[in-house]
């Protein structure tokens, strides 16, 4: 059975899933984009804005839900993704975005996103990736590229950056995408097809820091974007391209990327693995049924009684 969305009969327009409250971002930050393209994936899929909850952690990307007009939960540093998945298991009807930054994901919060998606609860993640930690003031997070200087690294990041789309897949997300901030069109569409992706999806939005990062910004990735279902044909349901499409993700930040392929010096935006499993709640569900009380009108008051001191 599938887990069924409230849903409206006819569409809101965009602007009623937004809040009174006017973002406080910094001017030009590739956020303000995700905004738009939730608010207009929403009308499109006829969501309920009563009926609608939003997640985030801590972070520029987590002040999210405080712009928007629905069920908003701002969780702990790191922990959108179990805050999301009490969500699930509360209210299943109701569709679930978690809303997050790349520190934010996977670095305190990495220990719960690979077991949210092996178990395939039906939600929405999103990770709105900068490349750096942009509230605590530049710092280096997982995703930053070798060599970039944020405040704790003057000589430069040491590490390599973390593929967070092959890890998505390697981790069970039974939808993987990616998307950019600069491009409403394309962010509005994969939401849409992550909101409709019965089980867990996984959207990553490059999503450009003006006031820090100085190297993954808008101009940058002007011009050098692939979209791998339009340009290159990429068939999400074939894992084995789409293993390989996720491990080579990362290899614009190389120097000698233009020779390297699939890409050739270019950022892969689209939907990069999709299949279809049985969710959690669907599981859980079915055992309802199966092992139906006894009793139905258990008054469970009654029974918690007996366990008082």
């Amino acid at each position: 059975m599938d887990i069924q969305f409230v849903r409206l009969e006819e569409k809101l327009p965009p602007r009623e899933y937004k809040s009174d409250l006017e973002p406080t971002w910094c001017p030009g930050c590739g956020d303000f984009g995700v905004v738009t393209a939730l608010t207009r994936a929403f009308s499109e899929e006829k969501l309920d804005p009563s009926a609608l909850s939003l997640v985030s952690g801590i972070g520029c990307s987590s002040r999210l839900p405080l712009w928007m007009n629905a069920f908003g939960l701002h969780s702990c540093h790191g922990r959108a993704v179990p805050a999301a998945v009490g969500v699930r298991l509360a209210k299943p009807e109701i569709p679930t975005i978690v809303t997050a930054g790349d520190g934010d994901l996977f670095s305190i919060g990495m220990e719960h996103f690979p077991h949210a998606a092996r178990k395939n609860f039906n939600m929405v993640v999103i990770s709105m990736d900068n490349r750096m930690y942009a509230l605590t003031k530049n710092q280096v997070s997982p995703t930053s590229r070798k060599g970039y200087k944020g405040s704790l690294t003057p000589y430069g990041n040491i590490d390599e950056p973390f593929n967070v789309l092959a890890f998505s897949i390697a981790s069970g997300a039974t939808f993987v995408a990616q998307t950019y901030a600069g491009n409403p069109k394309h962010m509005t569409e994969i939401i849409e097809k992550a909101i409709e992706h019965p089980g867990f999806a996984f959207v990553n939005i490059l999503s450009p820091c003006p006031t820090y990062n100085k190297i993954d910004t808008f101009k940058y990735y002007k011009g050098r974007l692939i979209d791998i279902n339009n340009e290159l044909g990429h068939d999400p349901s074939d894992k084995e391209k789409a293993n390989y499409y996720a491990e080579h993700a990362l290899d614009a930040d190389n120097p000698d990327a233009e020779n390297l392929e699939p890409f050739h010096g270019k950022v892969p935006i689209g939907v990069f693995y999709q299949t279809r499993k049985e969710t959690f709640e669907e599981k859980v569900a079915k055992l309802k049924e199966q092992y139906k009380p006894e009793n139905p009108d258990t008054v469970w008051d009654e029974i918690l009684n007996k366990y008082k001191p």
